[in-house]
């Protein structure tokens, strides 16, 4: 939880929509702790010929409409991992984890996150950040060590960038922050667009 006396005074409270450690650790690497965390508990199943890029759009909207509140700043994102127009899942089990490696593997993907960031007076900034991932050409005893460190699991597309899978990216076009689950730049604008003290001086230390 932020501390309050941490905003500057009259300054209203941001909530994240998200349950994601990493969103959490990207913000408060440039000095945004929100107040509160409250994930939006949604369906995220695609829907019918819906384009990554608009998957994407869609779930951050809806979810930082399910938890906006009159008054404070809300932020949602959602990360979608596309070969092509098909969206790789967030796998669950040690199966779905080898079935997106496969797919990844000695190919270039795009990861597309949707941000949405909602004012105390509703005004609101939406945008989609792509980057553009080529990852190496897998070998079976490769995929099956990373697929047994468990980290795949839960995590879009099946692999985490900033954890063991870093050693199979080649070339990255784009932000990098943006694989791990927020493009920290885009997202300080949009704050900052909307009123949100991103810049502020960080609070001095009590003697």
């Amino acid at each position: 939880m932020a501390r309050t006396s941490d905003l500057p005074e009259g300054c209203p409270a941001l909530v994240l929509a998200s349950a994601s450690p990493r969103r959490l650790d990207l913000l408060r690497q440039i000095g945004v702790t929100p107040d509160r965390v409250a994930p939006a508990d949604m369906d995220e199943t695609p829907g019918v010929r819906e384009l990554p890029v608009d998957h994407a759009r869609r779930l951050a909207r809806e979810k930082a409409d399910a938890v906006a509140v009159r008054g404070q700043f809300t932020l949602a994102a959602d990360t979608v991992v596309a070969c092509g127009r098909r969206i790789l899942p967030k796998p669950d089990d040690a199966a779905g984890v080898r079935a997106c490696l496969r797919l990844l593997s000695g190919r270039r993907h795009r990861v597309h996150t949707g941000v949405c960031v909602i004012a105390p007076d509703g005004r609101r900034a939406l945008r989609v950040v792509t980057t553009l991932v080529q990852m190496a050409r897998l070998t079976d005893a490769m995929a099956a060590a990373y697929i047994a460190s468990g980290e795949g699991q839960g995590k879009a597309g099946g692999y985490a960038i900033q954890g063991r899978a870093a050693r199979f990216v080649t070339q990255i076009s784009g932000s990098y922050t943006n694989v791990v689950g927020l493009p920290v730049w885009e997202t300080a604008q949009m704050l900052m667009g909307l009123g949100y003290p991103v810049d502020r001086p960080p609070t001095p230390a009590a003697p």
